[in-house]
Formats: structure tokens, C-alpha cells, sequence
């Protein structure tokens, strides 16, 4: 990606984060090395993709489409947890 390098990507990251917090909990990871796991893979995947599908049109419904599958995973991941809470208090 020229415009955004791997260094603005993970601010841009820690940015959005600031806004909505990640619950780490009590997970044995280091929250910024997690941050930079997933711009590595997220840059690589995108170089990749990049050089298979050069319309950017094509890329962005694919990116959407990503996104929209994550959020509503995660969605579904908060409510799972949410009624776990209310069955154990």
C-alpha cells in the first residue's frame, strides 16, 4: 500500500481502538504485538491481492464484505458473552 504505511496503519489502528476499546481481559498477550500481527498479515494480504485483482473497485466490495462478516461475528461473539454474564450473576 503506498499511501499508508505499516507505521500510520497501526496508529490509525490504536486510534480506533481509543475510541472502542478491545477487552483484553486476562489474556496472556501483548496487546501491541497482537496490533502488529494482524497490519503485517493484513499488509501482506494486501499486496497479494493487489497484484491478483488490480480494479480497486473489486478490492473495496471485497474489503466491505470483510468487515461486514467480522462485525457481525463479532456482534454475535459480545451477545454470546453477554448471556453467559447474565447466567452466571
Amino acid at each position: 500500500m503506498n499511501a499508508l504505511s505499516r507505521e500510520n496503519l497501526l496508529c490509525l489502528v490504536e486510534d480506533v481502538e481509543a475510541e472502542d476499546p478491545i477487552d483484553y481481559a486476562d489474556l496472556p498477550f501483548d496487546e501491541h504485538n497482537l496490533r502488529e500481527l494482524i497490519v503485517d498479515s493484513l499488509l501482506e494480504r494486501e499486496l497479494t491481492f493487489r497484484a491478483e485483482e488490480p480494479d480497486e473497485a473489486k478490492r473495496m466490495l471485497v474489503y466491505l464484505a470483510a468487515t461486514a462478516r467480522l462485525t457481525l461475528e463479532n456482534l454475535v461473539l459480545h451477545a454470546r458473552l453477554l448471556r453467559i454474564g447474565r447466567e452466571e450473576g
